[in-house]
């Protein structure tokens, strides 16, 4: 057959035949990668690297954009005013340490400790000590008795030091000439606005807090909007640098980061998405191994292409040091960093990367880890210590030494209404923007749905059979996508008199939705037929052939995970609803590529189906001819599950299925307001 040009017509639900000729024996699916299991935060997440620093700026960019885009902070939300509070200074002899709360949205406080050395000459560097998920974390106490043992396994040196390792490194840091910022992950400590159980241990998805107008976290109309605990704790550690930076003492061009475990998850994303930061230290966290499996260090569409260690490589050629220890880093010095090695080398700064590798000890940030920091900091900030890794003794404080809010500096208001309200403002400020600026739009769908035609891949068309109807030949196939390892069942519906003009029909029922129910084509078919036009219905992913028994779907896969947040699947595989789009540009590219292929393409999407063509045209740019859709409605916030097949993280950020109509390259026929279109009728 001449692979013909598509139009993707949609139709409605009720008038579809119940079934249409297989291009499989039946019982059989496709060959299709898509349908092994689901990729989790613990598969294997393997970094290739670039060949030269050219294609490495030009990956680099991608990846940084996707990843801003996936943490939810593209656009950035405003820089309101910090309104900051610094009180009750403790002095530990030559350092001092004070207590610290500061608006990072309005009325949203992050807390924390500020250690400074008693003595300051000229401009220092700043240094942000995100903690990760240890117990209390900067009220931490491991306790005497297992302080000891560390000592005796010479993870350790002092009792003080040991019992509290995250305020060890920033009195240590703050000894060497550093004002440290030691903040708060949201729901540890000062910083509970939104609960530990929400941030770290949401289980079960709250109806009460699934809405179209007051949602809350982990809801599907956040996921629309993406909005997560990951967005939240990255914006704070932006604003922490803002905080820094607004010091006397701090040299904006001296600030670092360094946190272990989930605070090294916050290490390498500020790292990667804000340029301030001149030297990095992610310690017990990148590996090609788990990606991190609090909520906290998860979002939606984060890892469906790169993880952790690509993320780690973006801080490229800046100076980065990475830490192992006996847990998901191990493999680390073999799997991992000799990549992210290779890319500092590639750029031509090999010595601006270190792996302190010790994996005969258990997760940790501890004292030879430290050690190595103190070094590593010492180099690299230019803090000229004779001996940077000795570390001394210093009084562990307490949480009561430590707490942040008192009578005098009450706490503030939090809970479901607070979580609501800050949510609703994020939105409404990123409305803004996006209604302000379509490039804002277009780039954030370009990057949800990273499915443009040019990264269709290798299309072929494979005839199974051919059937004479007369006027027309009847042909089930495949589209064999070869670089993606995709198989797409369709059927083409080919007149004898072809005008080099073709037609992708879709349907909510695929390539059934072609024909009515006495099994004939469908009146908008026979009349495309009849004008010389070739029609091809589609099996998009789970569809028609895709499904063992038939039924449509209504639920999508989720991963082995017990907990309720779309981030667990959706961060790690491709949302349905973007494979979908992926499957139409697949076919238009193959009509494309083909010498003999038609010449017009069309695109047409009616009810229950709209939203896919709308998709799918905005993708295709001037690819397509003719183009008509009626969304009947259909918007992204109103999904209301997070197993919804339409749920398409991101998309009432960027406008919704209008930006995606507006901002087509080529307009689309409005079905809703006009009727069909002439050439359907």
């Amino acid at each position: 057959m001449k692979p013909l040009a598509l139009i993707l017509v949609i139709l409605y639900p009720s008038l579809a035949a119940p079934g249409a000729p297989r291009a499989l024996p039946e019982g059989t699916l496709p060959d299709d990668r898509r349908l092994a299991p689901l990729k989790d935060l613990n598969g294997y997440f393997p970094f290739t690297p670039p060949a030269s620093s050219e294609e490495w700026a030009e990956r680099a960019k991608r990846i940084r954009q996707d990843l801003k885009v996936a943490v939810g902070l593209f656009p950035e939300p405003d820089r309101n005013p910090l309104n900051t509070v610094i009180h009750d200074r403790i002095d530990g002899g030559d350092f001092t340490v004070e207590k610290v709360y500061f608006e990072t949205r309005p009325g949203y406080l992050l807390t924390g400790t500020l250690y400074r050395p008693k003595a300051i000459k000229g401009k220092i560097p700043g240094i942000l000590c995100p903690h990760g998920h240890w117990n209390e974390a900067r009220f931490f106490d491991c306790g005497e008795k297992n302080a000891a043992k560390l000592i005796e396994e010479g993870a350790e040196e002092h009792l003080g030091s040991a019992r509290n390792h995250i305020q060890s490194r920033c009195v240590g840091l703050a000894r060497l000439g550093c004002t440290v910022f030691q903040y708060d992950m949201i729901g540890y400590c000062d910083n509970d606005q939104i609960s530990y159980q929400v941030a770290h241990r949401f289980a079960k998805q709250r109806p009460e807090m699934n809405s179209e107008k007051n949602w809350g976290l982990y809801s599907p109309q956040a996921e629309s909007h993406l909005q997560s605990i990951m967005m939240l704790q990255t914006w704070n550690s932006m604003r922490a640098i803002d905080f820094l930076q607004s010091l006397p003492e701090v040299d904006h061009e001296r600030i670092a980061v360094t946190g272990a475990s989930g605070g090294g998850t916050q290490t390498f994303a500020i790292s990667a998405l804000d340029p301030r930061v001149a030297v990095s230290m992610p310690a017990v966290m990148v590996s090609t191994a788990m990606q991190g499996g609090c909520t906290c260090e998860n979002s939606t569409l984060m890892r469906v292409r790169e993880g952790n260690i690509a993320f780690a490589a973006l801080f490229a050629p800046r100076p980065l040091a990475l830490t192992t220890a006996d847990d998901w880093t191990r493999e680390m010095a073999e799997k991992g960093f000799p990549e992210i090695r290779k890319t500092y080398q590639v750029l031509g700064a090999p010595d601006r990367v270190m792996l302190h590798d010790r994996t005969e000890f258990k997760h940790n940030y501890n004292l030879p880890s430290r050690q190595a920091m103190y070094k590593w900091f010492n180099k690299h900030l230019g803090l000229k210590a004779e001996n940077p890794e000795k570390e001394r003794p210093h009084k562990r404080l307490t949480e009561k030494d430590l707490t942040v809010f008192n009578k005098k500096h009450p706490k503030p208001a939090g809970g479901p209404e607070f979580e609501r309200a800050l949510l609703s403002k994020l939105a409404a400020e990123s409305n803004a923007k996006v209604a302000g600026s379509p490039e804002i739009a277009r780039q954030g769908w370009n990057s949800i749905l990273d499915s443009g035609l040019e990264h269709a891949g290798d299309v072929e068309w494979e005839l199974r059979s051919k059937k004479d109807r007369g006027s027309y030949l009847e042909m089930p196939g495949f589209h064999n996508n070869r670089t993606h390892g995709e198989q797409v069942p369709v059927i083409w519906l080919y007149p004898k008199n072809w005008k080099s003009h073709a037609a992708i029909f879709l349907s909510p029922h695929g390539k059934a939705g072609l024909y009515d129910e006495q099994g004939n084509p469908r009146p908008e078919v026979a009349t495309l037929l009849r004008d010389g036009v070739s029609v091809c219905g589609i099996d998009l992913f789970l569809q028609g052939e895709f499904l063992k028994d038939g039924k449509a779907l209504t639920e999508t896969r989720r991963v082995k995970n017990p907990r309720e947040a779309a981030c667990y699947t959706l961060g790690y595989n491709r949302p349905l609803f973007a494979q979908r789009v992926r499957d139409v540009l697949s076919t238009i590219k193959m009509i494309q590529n083909d010498k003999h292929g038609a010449k017009k393409i069309d695109l047409v999407g009616l009810k229950g189906a709209g939203h896919w063509a709308a998709a799918a045209n905005f993708m295709a740019g001037r690819a397509l001819d003719r183009v008509a859709i009626e969304s009947a409605g259909f918007k992204f916030i109103k999904v209301n599950d997070i197993r919804h097949p339409d749920l398409m993280p991101g998309a009432a950020k960027y406008g919704d299925i209008d930006a995606l109509l507006n901002l087509a390259a080529r307009k689309a026929w409005n079905v809703d307001e006009k009727g069909l279109p002439g050439w359907l009728k």
